[in-house]
């Protein structure tokens, strides 16, 4: 069977990104990369802070934060007095699993394509707590209807207190039904967090309407904003027992403003998020989601043939718009993180590509991404030298 086609790019696309040209860059996911104009804007923001330090950090800092979360949450779909700006994913989660009152008899219930940095903060709650974690297992060719069943069946009504979910996996780049787990948790009176950090600018969303209790995604990977920046949104009635990891002087103020507010943080990133959506609507959202969905496709395809592996054995994100693949490495490479890392490294230093390499239950694999700064020839290019550089162990 042949390789599909891979979509037009985007003409001038790449002229938005300063990133170097003599590197492919395939791993949007890792860190996303900052549009000059979003970089200008933020530099802006820094030159005002300098300026005049009192000023920025005065009363209108406030105002300005709630006018930006503002911003993000009517894109996002979710209530903005439920929404708030944290650092990153894992500073969400960690604010969430903290604010839960876990108790010993608890169970916080995950699965075993949870992101590596939430699984560790989760077992730090659960020590501190002495609540259990557990993992449930989701085959990779599962449907959503097997998804659900699993799920339900690994319910411990009674005894699981949190049901952890990704809307869409780091290292197996699957899309999960969260709307629908979120209904079978809520069927015994279960709380849900859903990690969601690939899906702002990604995947269209309506917080609200998947109704879990916290929901938590970044906006510095596909939303174009500078690092740093993500949302926390909670459900009504977790808001008033929502504690920040550091307090400071917006505590009497309740959430969401006693989460955002960190004193001498530089938040210039945070406002300057919407400069990055402003990027991301010039282009065109549904054409950029639409490029580089069928980017990552294509090179999934390319690199897939190239190492031996049969169409059929390369896994399928499970709902469209997906802007990340992976493909599964030989028997042996890159089973461990160790390796995976090793791996990673030298196919940066050899190849002068960079691409996420993550072993899962086990077994190596390759993760792509598509971006519109990303050409087919880049996934050709890897393609062709990569089952050379495997084969040298």
């Amino acid at each position: 069977m042949s390789v599909p086609p891979p979509p037009e790019s985007i003409p001038g696309a790449r002229l938005l990104f300063t990133l170097d040209p003599s590197v492919s860059y395939l791993n949007h996911g890792a860190f996303g990369a900052v549009p000059l104009g979003v970089q200008r804007t933020q530099q802006r923001l820094r030159d005002e802070m300098e300026a005049n330090p009192q000023r920025f950090f005065g009363q209108a800092l406030t105002e300005r934060l709630a006018h930006t979360r503002r911003h993000l949450a009517a894109f996002l779909g979710a209530d903005p007095e439920g929404t708030a700006l944290v650092g990153n994913t894992t500073t969400g989660v960690a604010v969430a699993l903290q604010s839960l009152g876990l108790r010993p008899d608890d169970e916080v219930l995950g699965t075993d394509h949870g992101y590596g940095a939430v699984n560790y903060s989760v077992a730090r709650e659960c020590r501190r707590t002495g609540a259990t974690a557990r993992s449930l297992h989701l085959p990779l060719s599962a449907t959503e209807a097997q998804l659900v069943e699993i799920v339900r069946a690994g319910l411990r009504p009674g005894r699981t207190r949190l049901l952890v979910v990704d809307q869409l996996t780091s290292a197996t780049a699957r899309v999960l039904p969260v709307a629908a787990l979120v209904a079978v948790a809520r069927e015994h009176g279960i709380s849900v967090l859903v990690d969601a950090a690939h899906v702002p600018g990604m995947l269209p969303v309506q917080v609200d309407a998947i109704g879990a209790d916290f929901w938590v995604g970044n906006l510095h990977k596909w939303g174009y904003a500078p690092r740093g920046t993500a949302v926390l949104v909670v459900a009504p009635r977790w808001r008033d027992r929502i504690e920040p990891l550091v307090v400071s002087w917006q505590q009497p103020s309740g959430f969401p403003g006693n989460v955002e507010w960190q004193a001498t943080l530089d938040y210039t990133g945070w406002l300057s998020a919407p400069a990055g959506l402003y990027t991301l609507r010039s282009i065109g959202v549904e054409r950029v989601r639409a490029h580089n969905a069928a980017l990552a496709a294509y090179g999934q395809r390319v690199v897939g043939d190239a190492l031996g592996v049969p169409p059929a054995d390369l896994p399928d994100p499970g709902g469209p718009g997906v802007a990340m693949r992976i493909v599964p490495l030989p028997p042996g490479v890159a089973g461990t993180l160790e390796g995976a890392g090793a791996l990673r490294a030298r196919i940066a230093d050899r190849l002068a590509a960079e691409v996420s390499v993550m072993a899962w239950n086990g077994r190596g694999w390759l993760r792509l991404c598509g971006q519109v700064y990303n050409t087919p020839d880049e996934y050709d290019r890897l393609a062709t030298r990569l089952p050379a550089l495997l084969a040298e162990g």
